[in-house]
């Protein structure tokens, strides 16, 4: 068994060269590219491989080995295809992958075979991310794990060959606007524009996303029962199932509903479409958002999912129970809910008067008993 230096796409690495006769006469030889990045482990792992393949002894089976694993560049448009795309995952979901490929593992592991990403090269990662918030991070850990497992999975590797531990993530703050803000807003936005208007309305009253905001239809809207149906949403030019894949119904409140019959058109399917009936896209809705939001006196930005965040709180602070919070907001976990239970004014109340009952039961019964 020898190790030598070898190159692969101008990569330096080691090459392990095993030959081997058996009892019977029979020869065997195997060359392929050590998976460790030095000399001595790739002379161990070599000689680990050579001890595995004299204890087979059955050496006719031996001779179809494996072929070297791809590099991840190389599975890459095999993952995507085989996987994300086959199993009609989001758009927006697909794009998220390319891009963290395209950004982070590509230029930090690209290059290296799959059985060769180790745990070292999975801190090397971290690392090269360490300026990024933990969730991004662990947002493109979860790539990686997963295409890994799914070459595991495809027999491509014989064994996950490292560990991915996720970065531990703190809850995000949630930001919303308060009652007199978000009144302010839709003020502002009433006077700016029909179609801002019923942006806002749908936001922050019916607890849309950005997606489903632009996917509505008339179909969708049930003036006689005052009702919405969310079953579609909009990315780029892709039409999807909303987040979590199930559609909902949200009751309307008066002034949305009003305003749904105000903008009544017959220029498309579509609620939000520009005059000469096409529809409005995101990049315009984040626009109007952002001149509502200045013409307020409020932090501009266009963050049209604030809306939805709003809706959320405005239920909690007027103690909805939480499942009906999740049904209305269509949240896949009630961990997503949990994040706004914190306004419910009512719980911290109530939480402490039971207490005082419970001290005033104790002395009631601790005289009680004196007495006897």
């Amino acid at each position: 068994m020898t190790v030598r230096v070898a190159r692969r796409k101008g990569r330096r690495g080691y090459e392990v060269d095993i030959r081997l006769r058996f009892p019977d006469g029979a020869r065997y030889r195997e060359r392929v590219q050590s998976p460790a990045s030095t000399y001595s482990a790739s002379l161990r792992w070599g000689q680990l491989r050579e001890a595995q393949v004299v204890a087979d002894g059955n050496h006719s089976e031996v001779k179809c080995m494996r072929p070297a694993a791809p590099t991840l560049a190389e599975f890459w448009p095999r993952f995507m295809e085989g996987h994300a795309r086959a199993n009609q995952e989001k758009p927006s979901s697909i794009d998220t992958r390319e891009r963290l490929f395209r950004l982070h593992l590509k230029p930090v592991m690209g290059e290296l075979r799959l059985d060769a990403i180790d745990d070292e090269q999975v801190q090397r990662l971290k690392g090269r991310l360490s300026r990024q918030k933990p969730k991004s991070v662990n947002n493109t850990l979860t790539v990686l794990n997963k295409l890994l497992k799914v070459a595991l999975e495809w027999k491509v590797i014989g064994a996950l060959p490292c560990t991915i531990r996720l970065l531990k993530a703190s809850p995000s703050v949630v930001e919303f606007y308060e009652e007199s803000e978000y009144e302010r807003l839709v003020d502002a936005a009433k006077k700016l524009d029909p179609r801002t208007h019923l942006a806002v309305l749908l936001g922050g009253d019916a607890g849309l996303r950005l997606g489903e905001i632009l996917g509505l239809e008339w179909t969708d809207v049930d003036n006689g029962r005052s009702l919405l149906k969310v079953q579609r949403a909009v990315y780029l030019s892709h039409v999807t199932l909303p987040k979590g894949g199930k559609p909902r119904v949200v009751p309307m409140t008066s002034r949305l509903r009003s305003a749904l019959v105000a903008h009544r058109h017959l220029r498309s399917d579509r609620v939000l479409v520009h005059e000469d009936g096409t529809p409005v896209d995101k990049w315009w809705l984040k626009w109007a958002l952002d001149v509502a939001e200045r013409r307020a006196g409020l932090r501009r930005g266009g963050r049209v999912h604030i809306l939805r965040h709003t809706f959320c709180s405005r239920l909690a602070a007027r103690n909805v129970p939480m499942l009906t919070i999740q049904a209305l907001a269509g949240h896949e976990s009630l961990e997503t809910t949990q994040r706004y239970m914190h306004l419910s004014s009512a719980a911290p109340r109530e939480g402490i008067a039971a207490l005082e009952a419970g001290s005033n039961g104790g002395a009631e019964l601790t005289g009680l008993n004196e007495s006897q």
